[in-house]
């Protein structure tokens, strides 16, 4: 679906800039104009658009004043200002708008953050397992059982393959219980598993007799990407994304 957007500003040309250039960037829909305050307030209502593209300098109604009657009116609408000038109040447009920028800016900066704003978030599930290695096949059926109902065929070998391998990484080298993690981005799936040990896992050279440290090269292989952070209580946090192919060829 693409993400809709109401363009709130007095000056008719910077709201033609904005509309062509989120035409040729494709997955957006403009869905209205207004060029006050009142208009503004009035689509947002009545629209219910996933962003307004806000002017803070309309004729009739404070650029604030306009901000907090469309987050009153349209509350799970993202607002993103798009200023001339640099707004001598800017704690509280951060703390009341989900983006700001200056007019002076790279438009492109503008669609970008319209695009990470707008964008629906992401699906995700996670489960707690313990320090034991009939978890890991646990880990596995959740992993499966959850794509499956995401309507997600592919990567789901792939998927149950990383799954396991970082949790008899957890299990084998932490030593300690662990959370599994996934989260479907709609492009991209990444596979978390945090535990509470610490150090940073890294592959080990490949021989024919040694068994250890084969599971990061499997991981690194399938997954577009993998690496490790810290965990929110401490330990850490080993993950892998894996492409999607049917977003992929959308």
């Amino acid at each position: 679906m693409p993400i809709r957007v109401l363009l709130v500003d007095d000056v008719v040309e910077v709201r033609r800039l904005v509309r062509t250039s989120l035409r040729f960037r494709g997955g957006f829909e403009v869905v209205g104009e207004a060029e006050d305050g009142a208009g503004a307030v009035r689509l947002a209502a009545q629209l219910r658009p996933d962003v307004v593209v806000l002017d803070l300098g309309l004729p009739d109604i404070a650029g604030q004043e306009v901000l907090s009657r469309i987050r009153a009116e349209a509350a799970d609408t993202k607002v993103v200002v798009f200023s001339g000038l640099e707004t001598v109040d800017r704690a509280w447009i951060d703390a009341n708008a989900a983006g700001y920028v200056l007019k002076d800016a790279d438009l492109s900066y503008l669609i970008e953050l319209l695009e990470a704003v707008g964008s629906p978030a992401g699906v995700e599930a996670s489960l707690d397992l313990p320090n034991d290695l009939s978890s890991v096949s646990v880990a596995r059926r959740f992993v499966r059982e959850k794509l499956a109902e995401w309507g997600i065929d592919e990567p789901s070998d792939d998927a149950q393959l990383v799954v396991s391998e970082l949790a008899a990484n957890a299990l084998t080298h932490a030593d300690s219980s662990y959370r599994v993690r996934i989260l479907n981005t709609g492009s991209a799936l990444r596979i978390e598993v945090e535990d509470g040990g610490i150090g940073t896992p890294e592959p080990q050279p490949l021989t024919e007799t040694e068994e250890h440290g084969r599971g990061l090269h499997l991981v690194g292989a399938l997954s577009a990407s993998w690496g490790m952070d810290g965990g929110e209580t401490g330990g850490k946090r080993v993950w892998a994304e894996l492409a999607i192919p049917s977003a992929v060829a959308e």
